[in-house]
Order: C-alpha cells, then sequence, then structure tokens
C-alpha cells in the first residue's frame, strides 16, 4: 500500500534534512543521497573509478567472430591443404576448387556482416532505457550509463537491469521466476534486495544500484541470452550431425584411395596426386553451411527491413514451425489505447459524484495502464480530492483501488475492476455487463469498498456505483493476419485476462470463431486442461501463471507453440512458448524475454516472419539434397576404384565443373527463391532419404560407364577418352537430380535447368574449353553409350524416390 499526506503510518520513503554523509566503508549512498539520487560529481566519481553498467550486451557477433566462424573451419582446412598441393602439382584448371571455396567464404562473411550491422542499428530502437533520479531530478539513459549507487525509478513493466536494495516501494510486487522458478510475485518493501533479470508486475519504487556490470547476478545470462547466435536449431544442428557422418565416412574412404592412387598403381606421380585429390574433394559438402548462414542472414535483413528485430536467429526457423499461436488480445488484436464510450451510473448515484471519483482515481496512479488512461483523458481530475492511500492494479488481482480525502472532509475507499470479479455471482449488474461485453465492449467496475483497502478481502461487499464502459481500437491489419494463420493451417488461440465474452466479441469481428472459455473453469491438471485448450478459441480471465500453464499443456500434446504479447502479464508465458513474440512498445521485461521483436507494433508482420521461415527450411532442406548426393557418389566412387585397383576416372577439374553447374551455381539461386511450404520435422532423416539411393544410382552408373569406356578404349589418350565418357553420365544423372530438387517448376527454375545444361554443353563444343577442361568425347558409340545408361539410371531415381516416399514418409 501507499499512504500518502499524512496517511495512517508515516511514509518510508519521506525525506530527511539535508547533510547526510557518505558511509565510509561502502560507496553507496547514505538514505538521502539516495532519495535525491547521485550529483554529477558522484557520476562522474565513480565513472573515473570504473563502477559502470558497462556489460557488453550485443545483439550479433562481433566481426572478429563472424571471420573466423567462416574461414577457420574443419572443411576449409581439408580443402586448404589438398588447394595447397595442386596448385604445386597441376595445371591451374585442377586446382579451380580452391578459389570456389575462397568466393563461398567471402559471400559468407559479407552477408553475415550486413545482417549485423541490420541487428546492430535495430537493437538501438529496442534498448531499454531505465529512469534514474540525479539531483532530484529523473532523466532516462542507457542501461550501460547506470553506475554504481544509481538511484533507479521502476514502474508495472520495467526490468531490474542491475542488482540494487530499494528505497522507495509503492506497493511495489516483484516477479522473480525467471531467477528462482518462484512463481509468485514477491511484495518488496525498502531495505529488500532486487536482482537484474526480475521484472515489476506491479505497484513502483527505486532502488539503488549495489552491483553493476559483470558483478549483477544474471549479467553473464542476460549476456548470452542476447547474442545473436547460429546455432541450437534443428536445421544447424541436423547438417551439424549429417556433417560428422560425412567425415567418419570421408577419413578412411581418403585413406583406401590414396593408397589406391599412389601406391597400388604405377603411373605418372603427378597425375595420381591430381586423381587422388579429384577423388576426395568432392566428399566435402563446403558449400551447404554457407548456404545455411547466406540464408539465415538474408531473412535478418529482409526482415529488419520491415522493423522486426529477431533476437535469436533460430527464431526465424522456430516460427515456421509453429503450429499453434497464442495471442494476447490488448496490443496484439485491438491497439494499446481506448477510449470511453459511456458512463452508467448505477443504483441512482449521481452522474458528477461518479466522474469526480474517476478523476480522482486516475491521479492515483502515476503509471497507469491503458483503461485508466482512457479514464484520465476522459475525466481529468479537478475536484481537490487528495489520495491517501493507492492499490496499484495488478494482472492477477483484476483492479486498483484508492482511499481518498475528500474535498469537503469525508474520506471513502473506491475500487476499479473487473465487475465479474468484484461482484458476486447473479449481482444485477452482471446482467448489463455482459449484455456489453457481447458487444465487444470492455466494462470496468467503480465500486465504493466498505473494508479498508489494505484487506486482503476489501473487494467483499463493495457497492458497485457505476460502470465505465470502454471501446477498444481493433489493430486494421489483425483480422488479415488471422486469415493468413487459418489459411496455413496454423491455429490461432487467443488469451487474455478481459472477460471472456467480450474477449469472443471481439475475436469474432476480427473472423476468427469457436468457443469461449472462462479460464477460472479450467482444469488445473495438465492433461485435461491441454483437452479443453484443444476444444476452445478464445479464453478469458486468464491470469499470468495461467497463460504460462496453458502453454505448457499445448506443449505436452506435442504443439509447437508462438506467444504474443505487450504486457508484463505475459512474460511468463513468452519465456516458456517455443516463440516468444513481443510489441516494440511493450514493456521492457516482454522484449528481453521474446526471440522476436516487432518494433512497429504491428502484428502484420508475422506472416512475414513465418514466411522467412519457411523459405529457408524448406530451401535449405533441396539444396542440402544436392549437396549430399554428390557427397555418397563421390564416397562410393572412391570404394569402387580402391576394390577394382583402376584410375579414379576424375581429375578436380571435372568435378570442380559438375559440382558448379549442377549444385553451387543453382544450390545459390534455390536457398533465396520463394517457397511457402509448411516446416517439417526430421529434417536429417527427410533429406537423407533422398540422397542416398540418389548418389547410390549416380555411383553405379557412372562406375558402370567408366569400365565399358576402359574396355571400349585403348592406346594413348584412352583414359582421358574414358573420363569424358564416364563425365557425361554423371552430369546427365546429376542434372536429373536437380531437375527433380527444383519441382514444382516455374518459368525462372526451368530456365535455371536449362542454363546450367547449356553451360555443360557449351564446354563440350568450344574447342579452347574442350581443353581447359580436358573434356572430349572421342567417337560416337561409347557417348552415346554413355548417354543410355544415364537415362536408365535417371529412371531407376524417379523410381526410387518415389519408393522411397512411400515407404519411409517424413
Amino acid at each position: 500500500m501507499t499512504y500518502i499526506d499524512g496517511g495512517p503510518p508515516a511514509r518510508a520513503n519521506s525525506r530527511v534534512g539535508e547533510g547526510a554523509e557518505l558511509d565510509p566503508v561502502h560507496p553507496v549512498p547514505a538514505p538521502l543521497t539516495r532519495a535525491r539520487g547521485l550529483t554529477a560529481a558522484e557520476v562522474a566519481e565513480r565513472v573515473a573509478r570504473g563502477e559502470v553498467n558497462d556489460v557488453p550486451v550485443r545483439s550479433s557477433r562481433s566481426t572478429v567472430d563472424i571471420v573466423r566462424a567462416n574461414v577457420f573451419t574443419r572443411f576449409n582446412a581439408i580443402i586448404g591443404v589438398l588447394w595447397v598441393i595442386m596448385l604445386a602439382v597441376a595445371p591451374i584448371q585442377d586446382s579451380l576448387f580452391g578459389f570456389v571455396i575462397l568466393a563461398n567464404t567471402g559471400i559468407g562473411i559479407i552477408q553475415e556482416w550486413r545482417a549485423k550491422k541490420t541487428l546492430d542499428s535495430l537493437a538501438v530502437i529496442g534498448e531499454a532505457r531505465p529512469t534514474v533520479r540525479r539531483d532530484g531530478a529523473a532523466a532516462e539513459i542507457g542501461t550501460s550509463e547506470i553506475v554504481l549507487g544509481d538511484l533507479i525509478e521502476i514502474g508495472p513493466g520495467d526490468k531490474i537491469v542491475v542488482d540494487g536494495e530499494c528505497v522507495e516501494t509503492d506497493s511495489l510486487e516483484i516477479d522473480e521466476s525467471l531467477l528462482t522458478g518462484e512463481a509468485d510475485p514477491v511484495v518488496k518493501q525498502p531495505g529488500d534486495q532486487v536482482m537484474s533479470g526480475s521484472f515489476v508486475v506491479a505497484g513502483g519504487g527505486a532502488f539503488t544500484a549495489t552491483k553493476v556490470g559483470r558483478e549483477a547476478y544474471a549479467a553473464q545470462l542476460a549476456e548470452e541470452a542476447s547474442r545473436f547466435t547460429l546455432v541450437h536449431s534443428e536445421l544447424r544442428s541436423g547438417i551439424s550431425t549429417i556433417l560428422k557422418y560425412v567425415t567418419w565416412m570421408m577419413v578412411p574412404t581418403a585413406i583406401g584411395l590414396i593408397i589406391s592412387q599412389l601406391v597400388v598403381k604405377d603411373n605418372d606421380f603427378k597425375d595420381s596426386v591430381a586423381r587422388t585429390v579429384g577423388g576426395i574433394v568432392p566428399m566435402v559438402p563446403e558449400g551447404l553451411v554457407l548456404l545455411t548462414s547466406v540464408a539465415f542472414a538474408i531473412g535478418v535483413i529482409r526482415l529488419g527491413r520491415k522493423q522486426c528485430l529477431v533476437q535469436e536467429l533460430p527464431a526465424i526457423e522456430g516460427l515456421a514451425r509453429v503450429d499453434t499461436v497464442c495471442l494476447d488480445k490488448t496490443g496484439t488484436l485491438t491497439e494499446g489505447g481506448m477510449d470511453v464510450r459511456e458512463l452508467r451510473a448505477l443504483d441512482g448515484n449521481d452522474e458528477a459524484y461518479v466522474r469526480t471519483v474517476l478523476g480522482a482515481l486516475g491521479d492515483s496512479d502515476p503509471r497507469p495502464n491503458a483503461s485508466l488512461q482512457a479514464i484520465i483523458d476522459t475525466y481529468p481530475n479537478g475536484s481537490g480530492w487528495r489520495c491517501l492511500q493507492s492499490l496499484p492494479f495488478s494482472s492477477a488481482r483484476k483492479y486498483s483501488g484508492a482511499f481518498f480525502s475528500e474535498s469537503d472532509g469525508d474520506s471513502s475507499t473506491w475500487l476499479l475492476g473487473a465487475p465479474d470479479v468484484l461482484l458476486p455471482d447473479g449481482d444485477p449488474a452482471l446482467t448489463e455487463t455482459e449484455r456489453l461485453n457481447e458487444e465487444g465492449l470492455r466494462v470496468l467496475l467503480l465500486a465504493r469498498a466498505a473494508r479498508e483497502l489494505d484487506d486482503p478481502a476489501v473487494a467483499q461487499g463493495a457497492a458497485p456505483t457505476a460502470l465505465v464502459v470502454l471501446e477498444q481500437r481493433l489493430r486494421p491489419d489483425a483480422a488479415d493476419t488471422l486469415r493468413y494463420f487459418d489459411e496455413q493451417n496454423v491455429r490461432a488461440k487467443v488469451i487474455s485476462g478481459d472477460n471472456a465474452v467480450s474477449v469472443g466479441a471481439v475475436a469474432g469481428k476480427l473472423g476468427l470463431t469457436g468457443n469461449v472459455v472462462d479460464a477460472r473453469r479450467l482444469p488445473a491438471e495438465q492433461d485435461e486442461m491441454a483437452e479443453a485448450l484443444d476444444s476452445g478459441t478464445v479464453f478469458g480471465r486468464v491470469t499470468p501463471q495461467q497463460k504460462r500453464d496453458m502453454v505448457g499443456a499445448l506443449q505436452s500434446r506435442g504443439h509447437t507453440v508462438a506467444m504474443t504479447g505487450d504486457g508484463v502479464n505475459d512474460v511468463l508465458a513468452l519465456k516458456d512458448a517455443d516463440i516468444g513474440v513481443s510489441m516494440g512498445s511493450g514493456s521492457e521485461a516482454t522484449r528481453a524475454v521474446a526471440q522476436i521483436v516487432l518494433l512497429n507494433n504491428s502484428f502484420a508482420t508475422l506472416p512475414s516472419v513465418v514466411a522467412e521461415g519457411r523459405r529457408v527450411i524448406g530451401n535449405i532442406t533441396r539444396v542440402a539434397t544436392l549437396f549430399l548426393v554428390k557427397t555418397v557418389y563421390s564416397v562410393l566412387l572412391a570404394i569402387m576404384v580402391v576394390i577394382s585397383q583402376v584410375e579414379y576416372p576424375f581429375l578436380p577439374r571435372h568435378l570442380t565443373l559438375l559440382s558448379t553447374l549442377t549444385i553451387g551455381v543453382p544450390a545459390f539461386f534455390l536457398a533465396l527463391a520463394p517457397n511457402k511450404e509448411r516446416a517439417r520435422p526430421h529434417f536429417v532423416r527427410r533429406v537423407m532419404r533422398y540422397a542416398i539411393p540418389g548418389g547410390a544410382v549416380a555411383a553405379f552408373a557412372t562406375f558402370a560407364t567408366y569400365l565399358i569406356a576402359r574396355g571400349y578404349y585403348s592406346g594413348p589418350g584412352s583414359l582421358a577418352a574414358e573420363t569424358s565418357a564416364a563425365t557425361l553420365t554423371l552430369f546427365l544423372i546429376s542434372m536429373w537430380v536437380l531437375a527433380i530438387i527444383a519441382r514444382p517448376y516455374t518459368w525462372w527454375r526451368v530456365g535455371l535447368v536449362a542454363a546450367m545444361g547449356l553451360g555443360f554443353v557449351l564446354v563440350l563444343v568450344v574447342p579452347w574449353l574442350q581443353d581447359f577442361f580436358a573434356l572430349k568425347l572421342v567417337g560416337a558409340p561409347m557417348p552415346w553409350t554413355a548417354v543410355g545408361i544415364a537415362v536408365v539410371a535417371a529412371g531407376t531415381l524417379e523410381f526410387s524416390w518415389k519408393w522411397v516416399d512411400r515407404r519411409f514418409p517424413a
């Protein structure tokens, strides 16, 4: 409770006379200086001593980290060593793969650097700016400008940014669940400790910073949680798993190939080295990680242009996998502001007197919510009433109150809040309230309390005095956004603390239909709650803890849940949801725990995030298949060469050409193409079920052509002719794999496949390109045989992939 102007007890935060001294042991100021805050000189002194909140919270990796992550990779090291060897023993044509790796690495660095710049600029817009009192005046400053001993003012929704000790409390309630796991808010009194990472749920006050920078309790956690990251997603972990298996296959195969080509075969040393490297290089799916990073980075840039801050990169992927979106009504479906539509006095109460009470109530709360702000705008206080004691609004309590000394000397206690909470069942006022709720209007009850304001049962026996009818402003884009989710088979659940009937009416105006449920009647047991959530669409009178429980219940049924919100009552649910989405105008606490912040406060941005995630996941799944088909056929070809004790059929230049035309160039375009397919789980299984049969077909068909060519050609130049025939078969099969991956066809996809085919034809018909790539088809029978084998392989590929679809559905 807050007592003002001579209320029952003396105020805990009352100021004492001038002249208080600093504690000689601790640098934190004594009570007087705390009340006024530090002076400019004291701030300068602490800055000079380094007692500043200098935790380097970054929204993205540093430029050095970006370069290091893109350059110093396991596969870059392998390719780099092989490149140096090839530069020493073979023509430059056989070293082209090294230049491709340099280009790929450069592209990755540039794209991620662009994403970093976008994120950093957006993070400044969404940065929390706490209010600090210095020299008796309050001002907003950056979090990093706080010094030890600063007096920091806090109110509902504010995040505690440093550790401290309460100096002033105004019914201050702090939620420490993100630190301690304790769900119930903790009431704070002067002298109590507050920890960074917690947040204010009700009331207000001020505290002195006792620990800043890395010494603060949650500083390290906050720093880690706020960093831009490329890890901890199914897509990234799936690729890492694949690369681990590839490494295991590659090492023994490469060793066998080296022994086979350098020891067993008695050929020219340089040619043997070139063919050995030619067998090892294509086993490395070096472009797969690059394209994944580039696709994510470009996604961040695209969303950044729409004022969407992605605080954790996997959120792009995560929202694309969401099948249930929980929406908070206020600030999401409706705009933050409200308007007083009507005032209805009850039981013959004087309307002029009611207006006076409402004006005084509005004046009693220094941090009004949207409902009270509408009342303040309509009924300014000019009555001369004095607030002696106040009870701030709490989302768990559903009402606020104040104890007044009226202008004529009388005193009175008033409550303002939800009618169905303040009144008993069957009260006549509830009938009128329900009728108004059905129109989508929000109704508050003004009631005169018969008990003391600090009585836990103050609402009991309160006399209804008036109904305040508020009209909520619907977001103009909300209906289209809800329609989009419905078309994408994403279920929307409206979860609100307001009256269920009113919330249902608002949802109905936006085209969202379904069962309306009063959350006070929801079962507490998780399985039963999950069943009720599956059947319901709109839930009203939901407490903050219930919101959290509802998210958990949905997740227990296997749903991937996104939660949107902007108020402090949404924080717990946002934290537990698979993806938390906060409005930019929301409280500091919601912005801190959300993975995605809509800086423009537009709910309509969400479809863009979903679409971006689907584009990334769907396209990376496509191109991963391309890369891994190459890895599989490269490993199998090397094994067959070792077993058969023959020369490896390809030089590095041949596989560089094939990789560029059938994988590298088309994969870049396919990875960035539009894709609206709903994201599906089991990335590794879905990719490998195509890559293994595709690679096996390509390997066996290519090796068959090579063995037939070895029997057909003889004499000088026979190895080059054999290589050309095998290359033709492998190219045609790889093109067919590309043609399958590119489906469904659009004009540009057809054009892309055709352009890659034309590129290979040019190499075969232009003399200097023939010499450069050592590709020349000799005679007619063997090239046509290679084509025939490729046609049979393509048919086998079509059949095997369709069989895999039926036998191993994703």
